[in-house]
C-alpha cells in the first residue's frame, strides 16, 4: 500500500477510534480495566518478567495504576515512559514507588512524568527490560498496532532490538472496542506479541 493511501487509512482509523472511546462511559472503562488487570496479573509472561515498562493512563486508556501496584507488590522493577515533545525519542526511567506518579509533572498531553532535569534510571542502559505494555488507538489480531501518530514506541522498540540481546515481550492494553479487523500498516510500524 502506499504511503499515502497507509497514512489516510491510518488517519481515519484514528478519527473512528476517538469516537469509540469517547462513547465509553467511566463505569464501562473501569470494568474492563480491572478485568484486564486481571488477566494481566495472570499471564506467564508477566509472572516471568522482573523489569517491566508500563505506561501511565490518559484518559481513554486501560487505567494502569492496579498494574502498576502488583508490580511493586511482587518486588519488579518498573519502568515508565518520559517523552521527548520536541522529537519522537522516549525513554523508560525507573519509577521508584506508586504513590510517586501522583506528584509527578502533567504533560501538554494531561499525563504524569519525570521532568527532563529529573535524573533516573534508565532501562536500556541498566539492563534493559524484559516486558513493556504497548498504549495505543487501535490493535489487530495479526499483532499490528495503530499509535497516536508520533511514533515513540516503535522508534522505542528499534532502540531495544540494537542494545538488548533478547527483544523485550509485548503485550498491549486495550478496551474491546479499541480490536479492529485490520489496521494499516507501513516500513516503520513495529508488531507487538499478543
Amino acid at each position: 500500500m502506499a504511503a499515502v493511501t497507509v497514512n489516510s487509512a491510518k488517519r481515519g482509523l484514528r478519527a473512528e477510534l476517538k469516537q469509540r472511546l469517547r462513547a465509553l462511559g467511566a463505569e464501562e472503562r473501569l470494568r474492563q480495566s480491572h478485568l484486564l488487570t486481571q488477566k494481566v496479573i495472570a499471564h506467564s509472561q508477566y509472572q516471568n518478567s522482573k523489569r517491566i515498562s508500563i505506561f501511565l493512563s490518559m484518559q481513554d486508556e486501560i487505567e494502569t495504576e492496579e498494574i502498576i501496584k502488583d508490580i511493586f507488590k511482587q518486588g519488579k522493577i518498573c519502568f515508565i515512559p518520559r517523552y521527548q515533545f520536541h522529537s519522537n525519542h522516549m525513554d523508560m526511567v525507573r519509577l521508584t514507588a506508586p504513590e510517586e506518579v501522583a506528584l509527578l509533572p502533567k504533560t501538554s498531553w494531561n499525563i504524569h512524568q519525570p521532568g527532563e532535569g529529573d535524573v533516573r534510571e534508565e532501562a536500556l542502559s541498566t539492563g534493559g527490560l524484559d516486558l513493556i505494555f504497548l498504549p495505543g488507538l487501535g490493535f489487530d489480531k495479526d499483532g499490528n498496532r495503530l499509535g497516536r501518530g508520533k511514533g515513540y514506541y516503535d522508534t522505542y522498540l528499534k532502540r531495544c532490538v540494537q542494545h538488548q540481546k533478547v527483544k523485550p515481550y509485548t503485550l498491549a492494553l486495550a478496551f474491546r472496542e479499541q480490536i479492529c479487523p485490520q489496521i494499516p500498516v507501513d516500513e516503520h510500524d513495529m508488531k507487538r506479541e499478543r
